[in-house]
């Protein structure tokens, strides 16, 4: 007499949670997300239709159900409101920092070329540096690559050719200006730049971050999830309220998703 063997998605599914918090205490790492995973098995009633439709979804690929989890945890980890804030922020002070040194650094190569023109016209000198390959030495006197394969092959060029083919320092200093000046700021990854396109935060930049990663992870970009994979909306909208841990009057709904998704798609048009 055989035995049918009783499959629960739920159980499946926090077993895997559960494996993740193991192993991050037993390496002692990401304690954040093993916060978000306790998190979801706290909000275990939420989460059960969340279950069935991944189990139903990704138990035929595995380890595609692990790496959605876990993909989860990381944006809820990583993309969370007050991280996303922290990033924009961050975002801002280095377009910020990039103004003021397009600045102080225009003002200095004023400087420089200031200081040439006295030394040529004034009668006086001051004995400062005035060579590129000076600058380029006196920089790396305590980096021992420097002095054992680069500099002999540098003071060669510098006996090569005489001042006038070297730019002056002021030019050099100028260019770091034009550089700091023309930076255009991209972010580093998928996930950073969908969770931080938007100019304020909102809980759609955890669905947005989410989005980004299960591209990233798909079967289309040589990931383990398979292609064309889809959750509900119902289903993104209880992953987002806990995995986000959202207060009951901050939920979000499936409706909330439909027009998420309805605005991404008219951005994209």
């Amino acid at each position: 007499m055989s035995s049918v063997k009783i499959v629960n998605p739920q159980l499946i599914c926090e077993d895997c949670l559960r494996e993740e918090i193991r192993y991050n205490r037993e390496h002692r790492i990401l304690p954040s997300e093993s916060a978000i995973a306790n998190r979801l098995l706290n909000r275990g009633p939420e989460m059960k239709d969340v279950y069935e439709e991944l189990h139903a979804k990704l138990h035929r690929h595995p380890p595609a159900l692990t790496v959605f989890l876990g993909l989860v945890l990381s944006a809820a980890s990583l993309w969370s409101p007050d991280k996303i804030k922290e990033a924009r922020a961050a975002r801002d002070d280095l377009a910020n920092t990039n103004r003021q040194i397009s600045k102080k650094v225009a003002e200095l190569a004023e400087l420089l070329g200031r200081r040439s023109e006295l030394h040529n016209t004034s009668g006086f000198s001051s004995d400062t540096l005035y060579h590129v390959c000076d600058v380029i030495e006196k920089a790396s006197q305590h980096n021992h690559l420097f002095r054992s394969y680069v500099q002999e092959h540098l003071d060669v060029l510098r006996g090569q050719f005489d001042l006038k083919y070297w730019p002056s320092l002021s030019e050099c200093v100028q260019v770091l200006a034009s550089d700091a000046e023309n930076a255009e700021l991209t972010a580093t990854n998928p996930l950073t730049e969908a969770a931080t396109e938007a100019t304020r935060s909102s809980k759609a930049d955890f669905i947005k971050a989410l989005f980004a990663a299960i591209e990233e992870n798909s079967a289309e970009n040589y990931g383990r999830l398979p292609r064309n994979f889809r959750l509900t909306d119902r289903t993104l909208a209880s992953l987002g309220n806990c995995a986000m841990d959202l207060d009951p009057d901050d939920l979000i709904d499936d409706a909330y998703i439909k027009r998420f998704r309805q605005r991404e798609r008219s951005r994209t048009l």
